[in-house]
């Protein structure tokens, strides 16, 4: 049986008169007969009998307009709920966050004050394959040869954050090493940040002593706040927001520092919302780096 088979028979068993219906489907009487007779033939069943100058449906003809009806009306409403989907896809923008989570969602709030209509779907997902944006750090990272993907790369100083009546607290500088009896609060090994910061320490030739561990940036900043240890902070991807019981040290050696990347995805890039927002999102960077060189 063919789509279009059935949608002739059930214009047919909707107005019970050849002539009519072929009218109706703009096509020549002799043509709808045919495509009838080859249904009735592939069902092995007659679906209509003549009634005077009409025709009417056979007790076959009549189940099978009943088990089409809710299938053609579910078939019909596809074009709108493709059209929908179309539509709603043009303002959503998905982003898959996996490092900067703090400054991708404050560069979304002042975005969305003056974009009402756009929706975003946040992902932190290193398996996710259809975000239209990534942001992620990665040590050493080169944009892929022959990649079709946008990348923007970002380099950010990681300074050393301690307790506001710290005594390295008043010092301009603090070298990596001098902290290796220090208790460390740290990110949870899963997040690409900790494993920079790791290396660091390693270079610096010992093994953090991690008091506390949170996948959460907030907890780890209340946490040093608390005077409970210290830890690396990214400079301006963390918000400096409350600082009073906390110091962020330059630290002189080695020198610590992280990519933020941003990957516009190939699929992406024909999507003006989408384009868009990544191009806010760079600016957006950009001006925190130019403010990190002139504070």
């Amino acid at each position: 049986m063919e789509l279009l088979q059935l949608e002739y028979f059930y214009a047919v068993a909707q107005n019970q008169h050849m002539t009519r219906t072929a009218e109706q489907l703009h096509i020549a009487q002799p043509s709808l007969t045919q495509s009838i007779r080859r249904l009735e033939k592939e069902l092995g069943v007659p679906l209509f009998y003549h009634s005077g100058r009409n025709i009417a449906l056979t007790e076959y003809g009549v189940a099978l307009q009943e088990a089409l009806t809710p299938v053609l009306k579910t078939l019909h409403q596809i074009p709108n709920q493709l059209q929908q989907l179309a539509q709603e896809r043009e303002t959503t923008i998905r982003l898959n966050v996996l490092a900067a989570s703090t400054l991708v969602t404050q560069a979304l709030i002042s975005y969305k004050k003056d974009h009402d209509g756009l929706n975003f779907q946040l992902f932190q997902n290193s398996q996710c394959e259809d975000a239209d944006i990534t942001v992620f750090t990665r040590e050493n990272f080169q944009i892929p040869a022959g990649n079709k993907d946008r990348y923007e790369l970002f380099k950010e100083r990681i300074f050393l954050a301690v307790p506001a009546d710290s005594p390295y607290a008043s010092e301009e500088s603090v070298r990596l090493k001098d902290f290796a009896h220090q208790d460390f609060i740290s990110l949870s090994g899963s997040r690409s940040i900790r494993t920079i910061c790791d290396r660091y320490c390693m270079q610096a030739g010992f093994v953090p002593h991690i008091i506390y561990e949170s996948d959460s940036p907030d907890t780890v900043k209340n946490l040093i706040a608390s005077g409970l240890g210290v830890g690396f902070w990214p400079h301006y991807t963390w918000s400096t927001d409350s600082m009073e019981q906390i110091r962020l040290m330059p630290i002189a050696e080695p020198t610590c520092q992280r990519a933020i990347i941003l990957q516009l995805h190939r699929h992406a890039r024909v999507q003006e919302a989408v384009c868009s927002f990544y191009a806010f999102l760079n600016r957006y960077l950009r001006q925190l780096k130019a403010a990190e060189k002139t504070g």
